[in-house]
């Protein structure tokens, strides 16, 4: 969502969506638009605990609010996503009596309003690297948007009443936080943290953090750089997105190219890509140009290292590695979304959040599956979160 200060009493900051989420949505087969505050969110007014710490958001409203109080009573348990057990979707177990977390002196306490789901999630639920996971049972969720409503003895630069947003744990496979971020309460690490930017909500800031330090850590890795140009494949999915604004936006590309589904050309080209290639009708193999970087973010290294130049740079997400092409783990780093807000904040770098969302924190395993088809347009966002 997209919330900004609006209006701040004494106790209790008032946030209201302020700038476009872009949303997109399809009128018929061969018209897609991208349309800017057409999405909805359900009724929800819930009373977290019994005592002072309240969530609210109008239904069905482009002006959604969302008040938490700072001085909140902190409940001793929470609701929150569990699975005792790697598998399926059906793992996971919504609970109402998980502890809340005890906070470290260099953590803070966030009551969670918005939560982000990332292929990671998945991979770590069925089990892809228990060898190096964190010990079962496990509170999924990597992503995080919402209030600081404790502050550990050795933190600094964050108070309570804070809006934040965080990719919760630093090191996404090996031993990632055994409680993430799809429960009412987390606990993140000061460097882990950056203040939410001001002019979007809790819901698009919640589908940031892991896939905007992966696209920023790519491009630093494949050393890119003003005047270079890159082929981004899977431009439209939740790296890809972003992959495209910030090479263009704040790298400043000479070329931006990308490839998506025919439905989703035009929001490549509204991110900022020059050329957008419908991959079910051409064969990246055969375009005319070659580019200094391709950041394959869908799979197909082994076509990819065909398309650089001499001396060019593949980095692949997912899939079997060709070399020159080379894969890394993305390091959670509160540094890297602060070094980003600012373009977030004035409009060049976008939040992509899908269009069948966000799902509510109920629907986690209806979200889950979705993300698991591999067809999200952006990111999978739960919100709210009571």
């Amino acid at each position: 969502m997209n919330a900004a200060l609006a209006t701040t009493t004494a106790t209790t900051p008032v946030l209201r969506r302020e700038t476009p989420l872009i949303h997109y949505c399809s009128l018929t087969t061969k018209s897609p638009v991208y349309q800017i505050n057409r999405v909805r969110f359900g009724s929800c007014v819930q009373t977290v605990s019994k005592k002072f710490l309240k969530i609210s958001a109008s239904s069905q409203s482009a002006s959604a609010a969302v008040n938490i109080t700072a001085d909140a009573s902190i409940p001793k348990e929470m609701k929150a996503w569990v699975y005792s057990d790697y598998g399926g979707v059906d793992v996971l177990k919504l609970e109402s009596n998980i502890a809340v977390p005890e906070i470290k002196e260099d953590q803070v306490l966030i009551k969670v309003v918005a939560a982000g789901l990332n292929p990671v999630d998945a991979k770590r639920r069925q089990g892809k690297f228990k060898a190096t996971d964190s010990p079962l049972p496990t509170v999924p969720g990597y992503d995080v948007a919402g209030v600081v409503v404790k502050v550990g003895s050795a933190v600094k630069d964050f108070k309570e009443g804070d809006e934040v947003y965080a990719n919760v744990s630093e090191k996404a496979l090996e031993g990632p936080k055994q409680f993430g971020s799809l429960a009412e309460y987390t606990a993140v690490e000061e460097k882990l943290l950056a203040l939410k930017p001001k002019n979007i909500d809790f819901a698009q800031a919640a589908g940031l953090p892991l896939a905007i330090e992966t696209a920023d850590e790519g491009l630093v890795r494949t050393e890119f750089s003003a005047g270079k140009s890159i082929l981004v494949l899977n431009g439209a999915g939740g790296v890809g997105s972003l992959v495209i604004q910030l090479a263009k936006h704040v790298y400043g590309a000479s070329k931006v190219a990308a490839t998506a589904s025919t439905g989703k050309l035009e929001l490549v080209r509204s991110l900022g890509a020059d050329l957008a290639i419908d991959y079910t009708k051409e064969n990246i193999e055969d375009l005319p140009d070659k580019y200094d970087v391709v950041f394959d973010a869908i799979g197909m290294c082994d076509k990819a290292v065909k398309v650089i130049k001499e001396g060019g740079k593949v980095v692949a997400l997912t899939g079997a590695v060709t070399p020159p092409g080379f894969r890394f783990v993305v390091t959670s780093n509160g540094d890297v979304l602060k070094k980003v807000n600012p373009y977030i904040e004035s409009g060049k770098v976008k939040p992509v959040v899908d269009p069948k969302g966000p799902f509510p924190f109920s629907r986690v395993a209806d979200a889950f599956s979705y993300l698991e088809t591999n067809h999200a347009t952006g990111k999978v966002v739960v919100y709210p979160i009571p």
